[in-house]
């Protein structure tokens, strides 16, 4: 089986404990993306599960079987690094055949495994090419090729699109998800990016400062994030957040922004938990979930971002700047006001305490 169960997981080094208790079951044959800024622990999570960092407490099962002990080379787990990390005085082919080849696998199964994989990561013009003469781009192609041709039924991948150009992360993203799916295999995989977390997997566990904050499909950790973290962190731009206080009204539980009003009623199961919530809350909301309107949020436009398909403009500023996200031919301007109106489905609120969303019903 090639399910992973992470249960209370811990790492610390000396007295910094850079992952803290972490439960996390990854499915057999799921894409699982390890998603969060430097420093949050995914790294560390992925060195443990592949036996390169023993845990300082906790269990990692593959299936019914505990790793501890276990060596890497015994893990059957397949590991493509950031730096490529290819024998440059080698070919192309000699690469990719090298695990076969250490395997002892025949002559005519490593050229026909070598012939599948190179097709399928565009490689066959460049199979007699030395590694040492080819761009970054394609190092990391034969590097993904390399671990791939042994088919591990689990495959780790850390970062391994960070030193790559803009173009060629986009067709790897797509080749990427194409193999997992060709092999069935369990894949593992680190990112700081949330592009690459929300296109390629299938769930999305979101990690800061060593602590595991939300796991989901990219469109729940997206529509619902857990808590504020969360909601800045996925999406881009992040969630807006502004402070305000629950007030009654006569048209419902609104939320009373200060200086720029109240907000229109809550829906009635949100708004019943909101009652529940003792102090300020955050009111939140996605900068591509707003309208133009009469009736909303009336700010001034301090930048204006025009990125081809669609605009980015920035409205107030310090506690109460937002963003809100357009079509490219947005008619609006830097001095001049805009008045904002959250989507009402999108609508999200927090304990600003706590910082955890408040959840409807």
């Amino acid at each position: 089986m090639s399910a992973i169960h992470l249960k209370n997981l811990t790492k610390s080094f000396g007295d910094f404990a850079a992952l803290k208790t972490m439960d996390l079951e990854i499915a057999d044959g799921e894409f699982m993306a390890l998603l969060g800024p430097s420093g949050c622990g995914k790294s560390t999570t992925m060195n443990m599960i592949a036996g390169m960092e023993e845990p300082t407490s906790g269990k990692i099962l593959f299936g019914e079987r505990d790793m501890a002990g276990v060596p890497m080379g015994r893990r059957g787990v397949g590991f493509v690094f950031q730096n490529y990390a290819i024998f440059t005085h080698m070919t192309v082919r000699q690469n990719l055949a090298y695990g076969p080849r250490m395997r002892g696998a025949a002559k005519a199964e490593i050229d026909s495994r070598v012939g599948a994989i190179a097709e399928m990561l565009q490689l066959s013009p460049l199979l007699d090419r030395k590694a040492d003469r080819l761009s970054v781009n394609i190092l990391q192609r034969v590097a993904i090729g390399r671990s791939a041709i042994m088919e591990p039924a689990i495959f780790l991948l850390d970062e391994p699109l960070s030193n790559v150009d803009a173009a060629f992360r986009a067709v790897m993203r797509t080749e990427l998800k194409q193999l997992q799916r060709q092999f069935r295999q369990t894949m593992v995989y680190v990112t700081h990016d949330q592009l690459e977390a929300m296109t390629m997997a299938d769930r999305i566990a979101v990690m800061d400062h060593g602590v595991l904050q939300q796991v989901g499909t990219p469109l729940e950790v997206y529509n619902n994030p857990a808590n504020v973290f969360v909601a800045r962190f996925i999406g881009a731009p992040g969630m807006n957040l502004l402070k305000g206080r629950p007030a009654e009204s006569d048209r419902g539980l609104v939320v009373d922004l200060g200086p720029l009003g109240v907000t229109p009623p809550l829906p009635d199961e949100l708004a019943s938990a909101v009652r529940a919530v003792r102090g300020d809350v955050l009111y939140g909301f996605r900068p591509e979930q707003v309208v133009l309107a009469e009736r909303g949020l009336s700010m001034p436009v301090s930048f204006v971002e025009r990125i081809g398909a669609r605009t980015i403009v920035h409205l107030g500023e310090g506690a109460s700047a937002v963003k809100a996200v357009f079509e490219n031919d947005v008619e609006l301007s830097v001095g001049h006001a805009a008045v904002v109106a959250p989507l009402a489905f999108s609508v999200r609120v927090f304990d600003a305490a706590t910082g955890l969303a408040v959840k409807a019903g």
